[in-house]
């Protein structure tokens, strides 16, 4: 009989490449928000742009960007249209709505109130 520790959590070599640093609740959001508010691009693409932006620190796995797209998409911050991919797929490419860039700056500048907060705090606590 096998002895199972239970203590110890199985996590495996997947989940390890592609976890991304616990972020508070919407910074997801806003970061698609940003990074689409230049032009438009499928959901890899997205993805690739946050992870090289952030020198690999945020890898943002295809469970969560999707999902992620959904919602978006759903309340009106972006849209989607089906396109062919620069290697030559189909693909679904997103841009920010009108809403969205507002939506934008909403979250632009709840962000940055809330990191000067902690910014704060980690410095004189």
């Amino acid at each position: 009989m096998l002895a199972v520790d239970t203590k110890t959590p199985v996590v495996s070599t997947d989940d390890i490449m592609t976890r991304a640093p616990d972020l508070l609740p919407g910074t997801l959001d806003l970061l698609i928000l940003r990074t689409l508010q230049r032009d438009a691009l499928h959901g890899w693409a997205i993805s690739e742009r946050i992870q090289a932006i952030s020198q690999d620190v945020l890898q943002i796995n295809q469970g969560s960007l999707y999902p992620a797209l959904h919602r978006l998409e759903h309340q009106g911050w972006i849209e989607a249209e089906w396109a062919v991919s620069e290697l030559g797929r189909r693909a679904k490419y997103y841009q920010l709505t009108t809403s969205g860039r507002r939506q934008l700056t909403v979250e632009t500048r709840d962000w940055e109130r809330m990191s000067t907060a902690i910014a704060r705090v980690m410095k004189l606590a």
